[in-house]
């Protein structure tokens, strides 16, 4: 159970580092109207896209395996249910983060780099929640 904890972490810290980095580019990439600097800036995005999407997957995939190690524990859990949502909600974003490095190489961005400064925090809050109701386990 602990090297599957161990692995789950590893695999979350991975998939944070690019969801609170990727956000940041598109900030950077809203702001400047160089195309060369465009170009660039498109191709970090899809190459940390595609590099943080199989930490997504592991993240899931050893929280599943840690849920059917004890399942009696953890499907009785009030706390994981909530943290499950967050969850869900961070995978949601996730892949609206691809749609948006999408969007950002067809030259097809729809907002400001306000707009991104403040949808790259939401990553911020999940992980405070996520965190918190893991280590306190509350109700």
């Amino acid at each position: 159970m602990l090297w599957l904890k161990a692995f789950h972490i590893i695999a979350i810290v991975c998939w944070f580092a690019g969801i609170f980095y990727l956000p940041r580019l598109f900030v950077y990439h809203a702001m400047t109207e160089d195309e060369q600097t465009q170009n660039t800036l498109a191709i970090m995005e899809r190459k940390l896209y595609r590099f943080i999407t199989p930490f997504m997957v592991l993240t899931i995939a050893f929280g599943v395996a840690m849920i059917l190690q004890s399942p009696d524990y953890y499907l009785h859990a009030k706390w994981l249910g909530l943290k499950l949502l967050f969850v869900i909600a961070l995978v949601a974003y996730h892949f609206y983060c691809g749609v948006l490095v999408k969007r950002f190489a067809n030259r097809q961005n729809l907002r400001g780099h306000v707009f991104y400064r403040w949808f790259n925090e939401a990553p911020v809050l999940a992980l405070f929640a996520i965190v918190l109701l893991a280590v306190l386990k509350p109700f």
